[in-house]
């Protein structure tokens, strides 16, 4: 018996088969481009949380550090939280009658909206790679179903069934779970890559957002008000 190639597999099946693996084509072709990109946005969150937490420690002058890096345009993460709270701190400073509770609270609640607005940032497309992973099999396994169904029914209108007469026919249908997987396994590994990726950076921005909101309060009992 000839060998059939995986290409002949594809051509040879049947309309409904062959769009179900176009759709998983598509699916998975989308899902690598999402993958690709999530890693490259994560890297550069994760470079400038370092870069940024090197600049915060070795550099004790806050309104120094706020002056150096405020008028970046492509500030994130850590160093947004940092310039929104020293400006709210700052706002807050200047008005009579605050307390020092009520300029940490003010700055901490202006840190805790970036600090959200952030969190969706990272959090972005790991729903859709979710979602890849959990249902391509199932729309392969649609196609394997109604490819199988075809060949069986093909067998109606013979007289002796072979399996030589069904083989191809399954072997066509069962590509498209093939597909379906090769659609899921990588976004599931990526989905669950990112997320502890994430998680970490999170934890990250979290414990500079209380250690930040520590600092601002020590300032204000010492009654400093900043000079921007």
């Amino acid at each position: 018996m000839a060998e059939i190639s995986l290409v002949d597999l594809v051509l040879k099946a049947s309309l409904l088969v062959q769009l179900v693996m176009l759709l998983l084509f598509l699916i998975s072709l989308y899902s690598w481009t999402l993958i690709f990109r999530k890693k490259s946005f994560l890297k550069r969150a994760r470079k400038a949380a370092d870069e940024f937490e090197n600049r915060f420690r070795k550099n004790k002058n806050l309104n120094a550090l706020y002056n150096s890096i405020y008028q970046n345009q492509q500030l994130m993460g850590m160093a947004k939280i940092f310039t929104t709270g020293y400006e709210e701190f700052v706002r807050l400073h200047k008005q009579a009658n605050m307390t020092p509770t009520a300029l940490r609270e003010g700055s901490q609640r202006a840190m805790r909206v970036i600090l959200h607005r952030e969190m969706d940032k990272l959090d972005a497309h790991l729903a859709v790679l979710a979602t890849v992973g959990s249902v391509s099999p199932y729309i392969g396994l649609f196609g394997t179903v109604w490819g199988i169904m075809n060949s069986f029914q093909a067998l109606g209108s013979v007289q002796q069934a072979t399996l030589a007469m069904v083989a191809p026919g399954i072997s066509e249908a069962l590509i498209a779970t093939a597909m379906g997987l090769f659609a899921a396994i990588p976004a599931v590994m990526a989905y669950n890559h990112y997320v502890d990726y994430v998680d970490r950076l999170t934890n990250r921005y979290d414990t500079f957002l209380d250690e930040f909101t520590g600092i601002l309060q020590r300032q204000a009992h010492a009654s400093l008000e900043p000079d921007v």
